[in-house]
């Protein structure tokens, strides 16, 4: 072969590659983006061998914001009509402490025990009677007697009646010496978590709140989990206030379980062409929207991205994702940006221009052509 048919040889390979990395900018392998501009809808379609169905994108408007929204204040509108409830008077339970107290019989009183030298412990019965696993308590006289699922005023009158065989007439009262049969589990992000003890004041979810000494500088008010029997709830605190709903209307109950979670735990991961990917975390409210993730993020990159392309995946656990698409370009884009809410564990996307998509193809594909050259050069 003469020197100029390799010349022309290599040239040949040159011009090859250089197509090649052209048209595989157009195309990502596996993947086809399709965009009517004029109908402002996207759809992106898989072409593996899975044959995953497609996606629709729904594009960021007032609409869609307003709908999200609606969406949000539907559920914890619905989570608090399921949990309210009226308040009621405390009835008595198992390991519960009782004062009884029959006027005129002092020696009564001392069945009830004396009250220890040592200075008891915290977890020591004060001195009264207590009531038995089964909700029975025994007195003097009166035997046993069935209190649990009783108020004082009904106990009272159960004593009452049953000393009436023994005394003429007995004036007995009944309190309430210790609260514990009912408690509530509070965890998270409270300066003092741990269990709290129901007393005959009705707990609220704001007052269980208060007595374990606050939120932390890092709870989300906008994420309470509360757990009931086999159920859970989200509760927003935040959102409540905001339209005008008292959280002192859910009353906790006995074996209720209060988590505040972490702000950390609400992050949402912004990622792609931005000046620093990082995981944005919402508010003390609770609340994040995409203008604040992007700007936790260093807004856009300046020289790799493309703001016509900017993505929300949610729900990226289930079989079918939501994917929001913003044209972001314009100071009008950015204002819908600041009022799409994000929701935990979101992923925003930033896509790359088209000029540094030509770059990292020929990035990838340079070094075989420098081969092919070099190959070529010393086959000459």
């Amino acid at each position: 072969m003469s020197s100029v048919a390799k010349s022309r040889g290599v040239r040949l390979i040159a011009a090859a590659s250089l197509a090649v990395a052209l048209a595989a900018c157009g195309v990502a392998p596996g993947m086809q983006m399709q965009r009517d501009i004029k109908n402002r809808a996207v759809t992106e379609s898989t072409t593996d061998d899975g044959g995953a169905p497609q996606v629709s994108l729904t594009e960021i408007n007032a609409a869609v914001i307003a709908a999200q929204t609606d969406l949000e204040n539907g559920s914890f509108e619905a989570n608090l009509r399921d949990l309210a409830s009226n308040p009621s008077a405390y009835s008595v339970g198992p390991a519960d402490v009782l004062q009884i107290t029959v006027w005129d019989h002092p020696e009564l009183a001392q069945a009830q025990g004396s009250v220890p030298a040592a200075t008891p412990r915290a977890a020591d019965a004060p001195q009264g009677t207590i009531v038995d696993e089964d909700g029975f308590i025994q007195f003097p006289y009166a035997g046993y007697i069935k209190v649990a699922g009783l108020g004082t005023a009904a106990i009272q009158a159960r004593v009452e009646k049953a000393l009436s065989q023994y005394f003429k007439s007995p004036q007995v009262t009944v309190r309430i010496a210790s609260f514990r049969s009912k408690q509530i589990l509070i965890d998270g992000e409270v300066h003092t978590p741990g269990s709290l003890q129901i007393n005959d004041v009705p707990m609220t979810l704001t007052d269980a709140i208060g007595r374990a000494g606050g939120f932390t500088s890092s709870a989300d008010q906008g994420r309470l989990v509360l757990i009931r029997g086999r159920r859970s709830y989200t509760l927003d605190l935040t959102a409540m206030l905001a339209n005008g709903l008292n959280p002192s209307d859910i009353i906790l109950v006995r074996g209720d379980v209060l988590r505040v979670m972490s702000r950390d735990e609400s992050s949402v991961y912004v990622m792609g062409e931005v000046s620093k990917p990082v995981a944005a975390i919402p508010k003390p409210n609770g609340r994040l929207t995409l203008a604040d993730a992007l700007s936790q993020a260093g807004s856009f990159s300046p020289s790799t991205s493309d703001p016509r392309h900017l993505y929300v995946v949610r729900n990226l656990k289930s079989s079918q994702p939501e994917v929001f698409h913003l044209d972001a370009r314009s100071p009008v884009s950015m204002m819908l940006a600041s009022k799409f809410p994000l929701q935990p564990n979101d992923v925003v996307y930033v896509d790359a221009n088209d000029l540094v998509r030509v770059s990292r193809v020929l990035s990838l594909l340079l070094p075989a052509i420098d081969a092919s050259l070099t190959a070529a050069v010393v086959a000459k």
